[in-house]
């Protein structure tokens, strides 16, 4: 792997002081994935990542940035020192977006963010050389660190921005200075730190001030605030394409057809007729897909060939990912599908995900039960403000509800949804996902579709572990 920081050009970009001359493959926040060669990055969050220098160095970082020589750190260790880590981070960041020769695209919204930013991964990878953000890389320290990894050939960038509170996309959009910015959707998400859903509006719409000159702005045309994010990209000067459902869309999907492992969409871009799919079900996926083939024209690329790409994303897993639970080793039709969505959760995507599990198709006649069953589990979701008993309540009056056989539900606010829901679809509720778990093999069984959702912050993976290990423990061979 090149060089992609030298001592030189980091003291050049923070203004700190380096105490050797050093060059780093990679930039760490993390002694458990560093890797040798790695500029390992002290920051200051859940612990004091100074604590962790002396292992970084250990495990061939090299170099630390730092705000001083921490306790047992050798006098002769390659260290930057800065007067602050995260500024210096930051720092680094914009040195290597503005050594950056090719485009980069920005991509915010309530939901929807980390999977479009992979569909976008995927698409942009086919025609040019691609960086992206890992993970959910999207918060103060997330966005500076995907830019201060950028490799100086890449052609393509990807950043997703998020918040919490106001005023953190601008900041963070100007660091990035996007040429394409997308807002997928406004939704009721961390209501908590706002006032309305107008005010997470004008926070997702501040994207477009990082905007470079011409820029494009891509924004969900199908949206009660939506003249809220044209507004801003009006005022940033920025190229406005909006996608959606509506006919008034720049970008219109005109049909979807949600099926078991793919859903294929078909619509009117550039004033002509296009047909695309996903791999995986979900309107939702279908719908922001159109927004990334928007980008792929404002950035020029082939057509033909990016939906061709499109068409082989699938999600990662917790956002959606689709897989098979086998119960036997040798009857093979013993099994049920998962739908592992247990990453996050806000109304908006919570609906989504229920239209998904409503439109699978189950088996009939296997297993004890003899009966194909759409099962959720649903877990809390949070930070919804005033309006979250209500929220969690209102779901049971969703139309895709009814064609679900069982709802169990995690969390004190799910207790809500669990009193409103008929009798005949409530299933169990408990206060934790580990006391969920208990009942699992006897909830479940061949022939099902069973979707895994909720806030991260509940810990619903567990149950998602626990299913998979249903078919692990079927497959493994007797001692």
């Amino acid at each position: 792997m090149s060089v992609l920081w030298s001592s030189d050009e980091a003291v050049a970009a923070t203004g700190g002081t380096s105490t050797a001359e050093w060059s780093a493959r990679g930039v760490s926040i993390d002694t458990r994935t560093i890797r040798r060669g790695d500029l390992f990055v002290a920051l200051k969050a859940a612990r004091d990542g100074h604590d962790f220098v002396v292992q970084a160095l250990e495990k061939g970082a090299a170099a630390a940035l730092v705000s001083h020589r921490p306790e047992g750190v050798a006098e002769d260790a390659p260290l930057l020192i800065v007067d602050d880590v995260q500024a210096g981070l930051e720092a680094l960041g914009r040195w290597g977006r503005a050594r950056m020769k090719g485009k980069v695209v920005a991509v915010t919204g309530s939901v929807g963010k980390t999977s479009t930013k992979e569909m976008l991964r995927q698409v942009l990878s086919g025609q040019g050389r691609t960086h992206a953000a890992e993970a959910s890389y999207n918060n103060h320290w997330g966005v500076p660190l995907t830019l201060a990894r950028m490799p100086l050939d890449t052609e393509f960038a990807v950043c997703e921005i998020g918040m919490n509170h106001p005023g953190e996309i601008a900041p963070l959009s100007r660091l990035v200075r996007p040429d394409v910015a997308i807002v997928t959707t406004v939704a009721p998400a961390h209501l908590a730190a706002f006032e309305s859903i107008e005010a997470i509006a004008h926070e997702k719409a501040s994207i477009a001030e990082g905007l470079t000159p011409g820029g494009t702005a891509i924004l969900n045309g199908d949206l009660p605030t939506s003249p809220i994010l044209i507004a801003a990209a009006e005022r940033a000067g920025a190229t406005i394409r909006t996608f959606g459902e509506s006919s008034a869309c720049h970008n219109r999907v005109t049909d979807i057809r949600i099926g078991d492992h793919v859903t294929v969409a078909e619509g009117r871009a550039w004033r002509a007729p296009i047909l695309y799919k996903v791999a995986v079900p979900g309107r939702h996926f279908a719908v922001n897909a159109m927004a990334v083939l928007a980008a792929a024209r404002a950035l020029g690329l082939d057509r033909a060939r990016s939906v061709c790409d499109l068409g082989r994303w699938q999600p990662p897993a917790g956002r959606g990912l689709r897989e098979v639970i086998a119960l036997d080793p040798v009857e093979t039709t013993q099994a049920f599908e998962l739908i592992d969505d247990a990453y996050n959760a806000n109304p908006t995507s919570m609906e989504a995900a229920l239209e998904v599990l409503a439109a699978a198709n189950v088996t009939h006649d296997l297993g004890r039960v003899a009966r194909g069953r759409r099962i959720a589990y649903l877990g809390d979701m949070g930070e919804l403000g005033d309006g979250e008993v209500a929220c969690h309540r209102d779901l049971a009056a969703l139309p895709h509800m009814q064609s679900l056989d069982a709802v169990h539900t995690v969390g004190p606010l799910m207790r809500h949804l669990h009193e409103a829901l008929p009798p005949e679809r409530r299933g169990r509720w408990t206060e934790t996902a580990a006391e969920m778990e208990a009942g699992l093999r006897r909830d479940l069984d061949a022939g099902d579709v069973v979707l895994v959702k909720g806030s991260n912050y509940m810990g619903l993976s567990r149950l998602v572990g626990a299913i998979r290990k249903m078919g692990r423990a079927a497959l493994a061979p007797d001692d």
